[in-house]
């Protein structure tokens, strides 16, 4: 049995940043004391929702090192090292465990992709280059490849390969990754909508954009689902089931910055090619963040 790196809601931090683009890192500070203030059970810095593939290496540096400082012992801090090059993913993972975090998040490799047996020789290099958990990062819809339940059990084989975010949307294939890899895989939900289906087979939580936003009652549905109360957590998931959809309404993370700028927080905008979101579409989000009493 694999200990989880974490049980409950991670946040997928964004990074905010200035009208120039360059980061502000002094939000960033404010936004990892909110979190951590606020029950998150775990920081997730510079995932596809902190824009981690616009960000140079010393950004990722003074990143990691801001999460460290302020909340090492108190949440687990995850950092996002994945690549489409093997050997950088494995420099990003080593110099994020020198930088003091816990588990590293590794997303497939994307854009030239590879087969099966590529995946579990990549996940495989890395996670023999490191002494912290490696957290594997499935999302099909943005890197063009699928990690199938047979793989996954190759892949917790492994002794430091601990989980994996599960972001591909088939719940078919998670009873089945399940199924086959018992305790030796953990999983969290990739998707904010599917985490009580998720959690109700087995996950061990979620890694969650709405987090963001709303960290309690994100940490209050997965604890509902780790004690076992089931309804209570399905009644929280359908609660907030439209603000969930609408920080998907545009391409992530532009919908969950906006709703930071929203709630009083200066994250700017995204990286090009990123852009804002359209007036109507600005519109419609802020209608729903007032019916769920975030605005006025």
């Amino acid at each position: 049995m694999k200990k989880p790196v974490f049980e409950g809601a991670g946040v997928a931090l964004v990074t905010p940043m200035y009208e120039d683009g360059s980061v502000n890192y002094k939000v960033f500070e404010q936004l990892v004391d909110f979190q951590v203030e606020n029950g998150t059970d775990a920081l997730i810095v510079m995932g596809t929702t902190g824009e981690s593939v616009c960000l140079h290496n010393e950004e990722r540096e003074k990143l990691i090192d801001i999460a460290v400082s302020k909340a090492k012992g108190k949440v687990p801090i995850i950092v996002g090292t994945g690549s489409n090059d093997t050997n950088y993913s494995i420099m990003r993972s080593k110099r994020a465990e020198a930088l003091g975090a816990d588990a590293v998040l590794c997303v497939t490799p994307y854009y030239n992709k590879t087969s099966q047996d590529g995946l579990v020789c990549h996940y495989n290099m890395i996670a023999d280059s490191i002494n912290i958990p490696v957290i594997v990062y499935n999302v099909p819809s943005r890197t063009g490849v699928n990690i199938k339940p047979e793989t996954y059990y190759r892949l917790s084989k492994h002794p430091n390969i601990n989980a994996t975010k599960e972001a591909n949307g088939d719940i078919s294939g998670v009873a089945q990754t399940v199924a086959l890899c018992g305790d030796e895989l953990n999983i969290y939900s990739g998707n904010d909508d599917q985490t009580v289906a998720i959690m109700s087979l087995g996950a061990k939580g979620v890694i969650s954009v709405f987090s963001n936003i709303m960290p309690k009652e994100c940490h209050m549905l997965t604890q509902a689902m780790l004690e076992g109360r089931f309804k209570d957590g399905a009644e929280l998931q359908l609660k907030y089931l439209e603000l969930m959809n609408m920080l998907f309404s545009d391409v992530n993370p532009i919908p969950v910055k906006e709703a930071m700028n929203i709630l009083g927080y200066e994250c700017g905008y995204c990286r090009m090619p990123l852009v804002p979101m359209s007036e109507n579409g600005r519109q419609k989000f802020f209608e729903c963040m007032k019916r769920y009493g975030l605005v006025k």
